[in-house]
């Protein structure tokens, strides 16, 4: 999915980077110092300068995903997220520069943002499949003859157990990497009026199969009606509230009801539902369309 900046955009972004670079580098003490500061106090001039000096490690980030297609200034803006999350989690009294520990939360935000918006279709939801969208082709041109079409067996599991995946992992994000957003207005071929999605097939029901459907479902609830309409008042109320409805009531319920025995009521219901198959058989081909046993 192709992104482009326009000119102004692309101004501004020389010009981020370039004072990005201007900014200071800062010694271990220094950066201890600063991050205690935020970290205890709050200060956040302290956050300022702490984060203003690193802002050079997600320029120097992003241009290492400029290949995906999408906008520096964008890869940019999510490596900042990154560089803030990490200012927020650091904790100065372990033995770890804040640089190492911020390069993680900075590469980490721009693959997320890379991921969620490389393609329409969503790519990367394992673990496997990130590691294989963002290290397969610098695999492939270390091992593979990048000029094929695609790879041999061997290579893909050469792929596999490098990245310690599944041989069918690699051949499907093989194939994805390859294909492209295309979109379905598109016209078939340089000249042609058509679009591709006039060529998708419509698996629904024509506009006359549903006219006969709704056809048909209107003469099956009368002839059902009609047929309930020849039974007794209990074995009416029976079918209505066993059959007619989504949770049907009990045979014990219905015997509280009607004020007998739960195995009176299977019986009025056998009796009920062999009337409506007579009735209904007068009127249609097969009952059982209409009517399904318990």
């Amino acid at each position: 999915m192709a992104h482009f900046d326009d000119s102004a955009t692309q101004r501004a972004n020389v010009r981020y980077i370039r004072q990005s670079m201007k900014q200071p580098l800062l010694s271990r003490d220094k950066e201890l110092d600063l991050a205690r500061r935020w970290r205890e106090e709050n200060d956040e001039t302290a956050l300022h300068e702490l984060v203003s000096a690193y802002t050079r490690l997600v320029v120097s980030m992003a241009a290492r995903f400029r290949n995906y297609g999408l906008p520096t200034g964008d890869l940019v803006q999510e490596g900042n997220v990154g560089l803030m999350q990490a200012a927020a989690r650091f904790e100065p009294e372990r033995d770890v520069r804040f640089s190492t520990y911020a390069t993680w939360w900075i590469r980490s935000a721009m693959q997320d943002y890379v991921l969620r918006n490389w393609s329409i279709v969503r790519t990367g939801t394992t673990a496997a499949q990130k590691s294989l969208f963002f290290n397969l082709r610098r695999l492939r041109a270390k091992i593979a003859d990048v000029s094929a079409t695609q790879m041999t067996d061997e290579e893909r599991r050469s792929i596999a157990e490098e990245l310690r995946v599944n041989v069918s992992d690699v051949e499907q994000m093989e194939g994805r990497l390859a294909a492209s957003d295309q979109s379905l207005n598109a016209h078939v071929g340089e000249d042609g009026e058509s679009e591709w999605i006039g060529f998708l097939r419509d698996d629904g029901p024509s506009p006359e199969e549903v006219v006969i459907g709704l056809k048909d479902s209107e003469s099956r609830s009368l002839w059902l009606r009609e047929a309930i309409g020849e039974l007794s008042e209990r074995e009416q109320t029976i079918i209505r509230r066993r059959r007619l409805v989504e949770d049907g009531a009990t045979l014990e319920e219905l015997g509280k009801v009607l004020g007998v025995s739960k195995e009176r009521v299977r019986q009025l219901e056998h009796r009920a539902m062999e009337k409506l198959k007579t009735s209904i058989a007068k009127r249609v081909d097969r009952a059982d369309d209409l009517l399904i046993e318990a």
